[in-house]
Order: structure tokens, then sequence, then C-alpha cells
């Protein structure tokens, strides 16, 4: 399974509904960098992404998007290949 980091806040809904949807797909481990107490790390999440809002989602080296584009790429079909490394 592709390794998923994700760029999480402490107090975050869309966060907690997009780790519950990934936990549903069999990811047993997410690597969360929090961006509310590491302000560098904020910066590189806008580096990388050129969006500034949490949840940041990356499946291996794909950037997902946000819970809503996480949400969009599993109803295409699209999340579970992704997640297997196809």
């Amino acid at each position: 399974m592709n390794h998923v980091l994700m760029y999480t806040t402490q107090v975050c809904p869309y966060c907690v509904r997009a780790k519950a949807l990934l936990k549903q797909r069999g990811v047993a481990q997410i690597e969360e960098v929090r961006v509310d107490m590491d302000p560098a790390a904020r910066e590189r999440m806008m580096a990388s992404t050129g969006r500034r809002t949490v949840p940041q989602i990356f499946i291996g080296e794909t950037h997902v998007g946000g819970c809503d584009d996480l949400i969009a790429l599993d109803q295409r079909g699209g999340l579970m290949p992704l997640l297997q490394g196809g």
C-alpha cells in the first residue's frame, strides 16, 4: 500500500472525515504533519500544493488535494488503485 501523508491541524472536521475514509479503505497508517504546530510545515505544504487549507493529502507521490478531492476520487473509483500503487 502506498504511503499516505496528510497535512492537518488539531481541530479540523475535514481532516477527521478524510482519515475515516482512508481507514475504511484499508489504510492502517497515515503520516500526519500538524501545520498548526509547525509554521515551517505550513510553508512547505503551501509551496508543494499551492493551497493553504487542510487537509492536503498525498498518496505516494500524488497530491490528491483536500477532503472533497479525496471523496471525489473515491467515488470515481480512483482511490483504491492509487492506494495500491497502481
